[in-house]
């Protein structure tokens, strides 16, 4: 029985979910703990989060997590919509979309373009091993120039980066991490929580059947080669003392939507995650060489995001009585009289 108790009083269980039925040592499952970690840590109710995915390996996750909160596992690559859907029904809900990097750098492009422009409060991490796993292993559309399959065919097509995709069409806090990193991707999850926009958050996580072999780009070894972490993130959610001690000149502090602190710790340069041509530049420079920055990319937490743009009523919509959802006889009565 789990002892420890978070901030609304709950203990870990209802946080964990399903028996996982992926491959023994698959990255999906580490995403799937620090998601049970983060959101137990950060208190959420799971009676107030929506988990939506499409087809595919990743999108087997949400079963894995957060077992009594809503769920919903649409067609292959058409989870945005859903979600976009689900958080203007209700605004108080807490959206968070697993997909896969076929499902959505594929089929699943177009939604995600449109997901990414509307800033849609929803965070949507990518498991991204570079291959379709779930129909024995060909290339996804993430894989890299030069990476080869366990057949030996080698990719020679440009590979699209979702971070710089994200970052581009507007979303609003994008960030990369490693599987394999607990801590890294602990911490961008909690800040994520503390965000209200889109969140895209491109997790590499190598396929153990598929794309776990010398020559490989999405492999363990691989990315624990060619990781280039920003810097150390610490964050500190709004209900608890802001009390954390950095040099103030190799800190960068950022206050979230609901008054949580980011920071991040510069380790290797003098990087601003606000500035978006720095971080479009860096995701270039660190492709060009073969390697991939980890971290928290690009931030702007004063975004306003699309259900506030749309100006909708405070509650949420599928709470709302016929009356004020559904105009009466006479409106429709003044209406047809105007265009007489």
């Amino acid at each position: 029985m789990d002892s420890k108790k978070n901030r609304l009083g709950l203990e870990m269980t209802p946080y964990r979910g399903g028996k996982t039925t992926l491959c023994a040592g698959c990255g999906h499952n580490a995403i799937s703990e620090r998601i049970i970690e983060a959101f137990f840590e950060m208190g959420v109710d799971p009676k107030q989060v929506v988990k939506l995915s499409g087809i595919g390996c990743s999108s087997k996750s949400p079963a894995y997590f957060l077992g009594g909160s809503h769920g919903f596992n649409s067609v292959h690559g058409r989870m945005p919509s859903v979600g976009t859907g689900a958080m203007l029904a209700n605004r108080k809900l807490i959206a968070i979309g697993i997909s896969g990097d076929g499902d959505t750098g594929a089929i699943g492009i177009g939604q995600f373009v449109h997901l990414m422009r509307r800033n849609v409060p929803l965070i949507y991490i990518i498991e991204d091993n570079g291959c379709y796993g779930l129909t024995k292993g060909q290339f996804s559309p993430t894989a890299d120039i030069g990476s080869v399959l366990k057949n030996g065919i080698v990719n020679d097509l440009q590979p699209i980066d979702s971070c710089t995709l994200a970052i581009q069409l507007g979303a609003s806090f994008v960030a990369r991490s490693f599987s394999g990193d607990k801590k890294q991707l602990l911490s961008i999850l909690k800040a994520a929580l503390g965000h209200r926009g889109t969140c895209m958050i491109d997790v590499i996580s190598p396929c153990v059947t598929f794309n776990d072999h010398e020559g490989s780009t999405k492999s363990y070894a691989y990315a624990k080669e060619h990781d280039e972490v920003l810097g150390d993130i610490s964050f500190v959610p709004f209900f608890e003392d802001i009390s954390i001690e950095y040099d103030p000149g190799t800190t960068t502090q950022v206050t979230l939507h609901d008054g949580s602190k980011l920071y991040l710790k510069k380790l290797a340069e003098d990087y601003d995650p606000t500035d978006k041509l720095a971080a479009i530049s860096l995701l270039h420079e660190t492709a060009r060489r073969g390697e991939f920055a980890t971290g928290v990319l690009y931030v702007e937490p004063d975004k306003d995001d699309f259900v506030t743009l749309l100006n909708l009523v405070d509650e949420p919509l599928s709470k709302l009585p016929l009356s004020r959802v559904r105009p009466g006889p006479e409106v429709l009565d003044q209406l047809m009289e105007s265009l007489r």
